[in-house]
């Protein structure tokens, strides 16, 4: 059984997330956020195609998806920085996530998530 619309509509909440964690000033949670709604859309688009595919570069799992966009997988390039140092203070030499990520990086990172939505659910 296909579940491809569960995992977009999932997609689709993390990205909600993303913006309620900029409302509240969390720029390195709305980053990963992003990330994490552009990865659940990607495994949506690719269960669509009949495939599995585990991991969590967005990018990667675009180039298997085939057919994407230049501009869309130069969006999962970047939304790939956010997966890790987001979240772990040792992804930095000193301080903590909080200490690097803005509000200008958040808004930026969850414009890129919205593309990748927008791509993946063209093709859904």
């Amino acid at each position: 059984m296909l579940r491809h619309a569960d995992w977009f509509r999932q997609a689709q909440r993390k990205l909600d997330s993303a913006r309620w964690d900029i409302q509240g000033g969390f720029h390195e949670d709305a980053c990963f956020s992003a990330q994490q709604a552009a990865e659940l859309a990607t495994k949506a688009l690719l269960e669509s195609q009949g495939l599995i595919e585990l991991g969590h570069s967005v990018y990667k799992l675009l180039q298997t998806a085939g057919g994407v966009p230049t501009d869309v997988l130069n969006a999962a390039r970047v939304l790939d920085r956010y997966y890790i140092p987001t979240r772990y203070p040792n992804g930095f030499p000193a301080g903590a996530p909080m200490d690097f990520y803005d509000q200008a990086t958040a808004e930026e990172a969850v414009r890129l998530a919205e593309a990748i939505l927008g791509f993946v659910d063209a093709q859904l």
